[in-house]
């Protein structure tokens, strides 16, 4: 019996098509799950970008049932490969509010507790009744400005142009079911739940998946400079377990009412639970695509998180002190249609080495005399 897959699948599997990757004894292959079998499109697309860039989903070689699980000594990898991985911030007021938090506290948890309540008093319920970049907003700005209340995370959370940066190079995600990784020297840290879209090369979304954007609050907070050294780290950002393609079941406004559950749960008996509900998300999804694309051009596609409404102000270890990561916390992402991301928690310096990169992955591919089918 292989690896079983029933327990990341959304209830409704055998409803839907879903495209993602696994690890076989000779490289990666790209495979579908659709009408309750595993397909294995290798051999037809032998990249996911391609197999999206061309709609390839269908034929391939059969598996077997997927309630029998992947073959033995394969394994499943993160379901995109040449595709960018760009990712918005501040998306949410809750998640703007805390970054304002992060930046007065110097990311100092212990400090963060003593400014939050006032945050939330003075600009919550502002941030939440403006729409980003409209007139209302920018009176709103106006006001905190004059109150000595402004910040660069309120710029992107209410202003006209939303936060966009790169989270991880090509082929470097990590998928379910693989260790995660935090920096060995953030002592203040969380998961970050979200949705995230996947796109073709024309920048349509095609489909959709779960992400960990793993956030560390105390580089942040000490300079928003320090965003690249905080998001991108070795095994730093997990996606899976697989793209749900759009069809007639399954689309945008499903991605627009999601609810994605975590669970936190650590060896020390910890155990903290959230919800990231996109029905509160500041911005449209399909807008914070458009501001993607707007300047850039993405010709083997790309996947985009859209950022989280969790942030997590529970007590772990003392009164003040915040949550953060343990090594062996074991986080889970889910959502009824989208399935169930699992990671444990390690440091990026310990994390497993990232080596296939394009070089590897092209030469593997060679070998396998699959380069033309990318």
């Amino acid at each position: 019996m292989g690896l079983g897959l029933t327990a990341c699948l959304p209830r409704d599997y055998a409803d839907g098509v879903f495209i993602g990757r696994a690890e076989a004894p000779d490289g990666p292959h790209v495979i579908v799950l659709r009408n309750g079998r595993i397909l294995d499109i290798t051999q037809m697309a032998s990249s996911v970008s391609g197999a999206i860039a061309r709609r390839t989903f269908a034929g391939g070689g059969d598996l077997g049932a997927i309630e029998d699980g992947l073959p033995e000594g394969w394994s499943l990898l993160s379901p995109i490969d040449l595709q960018c991985v760009k990712a918005c911030g501040v998306t949410f007021a809750v998640s703007a509010i805390e970054r304002v938090i992060e930046e007065r506290a110097r990311g100092d948890a212990a400090a963060a507790a003593n400014i939050r309540q006032g945050l939330e008093d003075t600009v919550g319920a502002g941030i939440r009744a403006v729409v980003p970049g409209s007139e209302e907003a920018m009176a709103l700005k106006a006001a905190l400005i004059a109150q000595g209340m402004w910040s660069q995370y309120l710029e992107v959370a209410i202003g006209p142009d939303a936060e966009v940066f790169s989270k991880s190079p090509v082929l470097s995600t990590v998928g379910h079911g693989a260790l995660i990784g935090v920096r060995s020297d953030s002592s203040w840290n969380n998961p970050e739940p979200e949705v995230v879209l996947v796109c073709d090369g024309a920048g349509e979304v095609v489909g959709a998946t779960l992400g960990n954007d793993v956030n560390l609050r105390d580089f942040e907070g000490r300079s928003a400079l320090l965003l690249s050294k905080a998001k991108d780290n070795t095994a730093s950002c997990a996606i899976g377990p697989f793209i749900r393609l759009f069809d007639e079941g399954f689309g945008i406004e499903d991605v627009r009412a999601a609810e994605v559950e975590l669970v936190v749960e650590g060896t020390d008996n910890f155990r903290m639970e959230g919800t990231n509900r996109m029905t509160e998300i500041s911005r449209d999804p399909l807008e914070l695509v458009r501001q993607t694309m707007s300047e850039h051009s993405y010709p083997d596609g790309f996947v985009l998180f859209c950022g989280t409404l969790f942030a997590p102000v529970q007590d772990r270890d003392e009164p003040g002190g915040g949550f953060t990561h343990k090594v062996g916390d074991v986080v889970t992402i889910r959502s009824d249609r989208l399935g169930a991301l699992s990671n444990t928690v390690t440091t990026s310096r310990d994390a497993p080495k990232w080596t296939m990169g394009i070089g590897a992955y092209i030469r593997n591919l060679a070998a396998r005399g699959l380069v033309e089918k990318i």
